[in-house]
């Protein structure tokens, strides 16, 4: 008996690291993905990537214990044209929270508010259409002088119009506290510094913790219920 019972204690203790592991271990099933699809503003323009919103949100999520891998598919230069064009490849894989901050560029360009909006309405689809429960954040924009002639006051609209349309959260204006800030802009005066995309990240982290905490919630109901039908 002396002897065996270092074998039944070796296993028991086995047994219970396996279960521990299975415990504190995130599963590939709980790990919940967010996509960014932007422009020059999420894309750190002359910055380092791990200076842009989206890596900073990534480390928010991480020290409030939400399991989100962040997934930045923004381009400098960005237009939703090129949104469309570039987002099929990131339809193979589950999106949880899909945030999208085009736009601007087109307006730069002069291309109609109503064809901006299509093109963008276009992505909200082709990402509902693979992920029939994502949560869409809208990252609003305005144009210098906001409000003066129809054109600018009918794309800053657009976003609030959008978010309203596809029941999606909106960030009122993603350079909110950074436009018009030299300290927080790079010399161009139009895209924000390291310091300037903090106030960034901030501005999106402030309507999209509550999303993330109730995306997470959900999947950890849905897998606890999962768990015990398959245990019943």
């Amino acid at each position: 008996m002396s002897k065996a019972f270092p074998v039944y204690l070796v296993a028991a203790l086995s047994i219970l690291c396996a279960q521990a592991a299975r415990t504190a271990a995130p599963t590939s099933s709980e790990m919940k993905t967010i996509l960014v699809l932007g422009d020059s503003l999420s894309d750190g323009f002359q910055l380092k990537r791990s200076d842009a919103y989206p890596a900073l949100i990534a480390n928010k999520l991480r020290a409030a214990g939400l399991n989100f891998q962040v997934t930045n598919a923004s381009a400098s230069g960005g237009t939703t044209q090129g949104g469309l064009e570039r987002l099929p490849a990131h339809l193979k894989r589950k999106i949880d929270i899909f945030i999208l901050e085009l736009g601007t560029n087109d307006a730069f360009r002069g291309v109609p508010v109503a064809q901006i909006q299509n093109n963008l309405q276009q992505m909200i689809d082709m990402v509902k259409a693979r992920n029939p429960n994502v949560r869409v954040v809208i990252a609003g924009m305005q144009l210098p002088n906001y409000g003066a002639d129809d054109y600018v006051s009918g794309f800053g609209k657009m976003f609030a119009e959008l978010a309203a349309k596809n029941d999606a959260a909106l960030v009122p204006y993603l350079l909110d506290g950074v436009a018009g800030d030299p300290s927080l802009s790079l010399p161009d005066g139009i895209h924000p510094n390291a310091a300037g995309q903090k106030i960034l990240a901030e501005n999106v982290w402030h309507v999209l913790e509550p999303i993330a905490r109730e995306v997470a919630t959900l999947s950890s109901r849905a897998e606890r219920g999962t768990s015990q039908s398959e245990s019943g």
